[in-house]
């Protein structure tokens, strides 16, 4: 890595997500578009209440009177410029967009993380794609979230490559293979978590939208996922993301049914 490319803990939170969220080779989102820019749109509440931007006052997101520089700025002034507040899962609704997912993709493509690569049909630009460039960075916030949770990480590239064929059931692979050729003691043993370390702000609010966003287990397969849960109680961004990704779920199941 060079030394203009930013450390993991330089990088914000939309970023952090984003990069963990995309496949390193391809450059394609490694869950359904909706639930990336759903959560992308939990990050940056997530985001601007670390930096001391917004608050959740009672129901609400408000926006504090002071807040430092920050590269959600725009953002910022749209939460400032409402005549009334918002429940958090509103500003999550409204924050979720391509617009918002291009901005933070050719931020961390400035700065060397990933790479713009626009693919033609016809002789036209119709998508593009951010493949990791830099691995650092990656490799960083992955090592954070182990400590935290006192998990291997998942092998080297993107989550899904290292994810069992079926990517929707919980770990049942190699961890639990292991577990029972260990014989009768391993049953009896509770999972050990010697790594394990408390972490601090932004790595337990990446854990709750990583979490939300159904990604944690993919990329670090042996975390402890009950201390995960902890980590990420009653979080209110992530609980936002929670409930917004339900409430899109829950209309797709409804709406095959409309023409039946």
């Amino acid at each position: 890595m060079n030394a203009e490319t930013p450390q993991a803990a330089e990088l914000n939170l939309p970023q952090a997500f984003l990069l963990l969220a995309t496949n390193d080779q391809d450059g394609k989102p490694e869950v359904p578009m909706f639930a990336l820019r759903t959560t992308l749109a939990g990050a940056i509440l997530a985001e601007l209440e670390l930096i001391g931007a917004i608050g959740l006052q009672g129901k609400h997101v408000r926006a504090t009177g002071t807040a430092p520089p920050t590269d959600l700025q725009h953002e910022l002034e749209l939460i400032r410029g409402k005549s009334r507040p918002h429940t958090p899962k509103r500003w999550v609704s409204m924050l979720e967009g391509r617009a918002e997912m291009q901005r933070v993709y050719e931020g961390m493509a400035a700065l060397g993380i990933v790479e713009h690569v626009g693919e033609k049909h016809l002789g036209v630009f119709r998508s593009v794609r951010y493949p990791e460039k830099d691995h650092a960075p990656e490799a960083a916030l992955l090592e954070k979230i182990q400590a935290a949770l006192g998990g291997a990480p998942a092998e080297a590239g993107s989550p899904s490559e290292s994810a069992t064929p079926d990517a929707g059931t919980p770990d049942t692979g190699a961890p639990a293979a292991a577990a029972a050729d260990a014989g009768p003691a391993a049953e009896t043993t509770a999972p050990a978590t010697p790594d394990a370390k408390a972490p601090d702000a932004r790595t337990t609010a990446l854990i709750a939208l990583l979490q939300a966003a159904g990604l944690l287990s993919k990329l670090v397969p042996a975390a402890d996922k009950i201390r995960a849960s902890e980590l990420a109680n009653d979080y209110w961004p992530s609980r936002a993301v929670e409930d917004e990704l339900r409430m899109i779920r829950l209309a797709e199941e409804e709406e095959p049914g409309i023409g039946a």
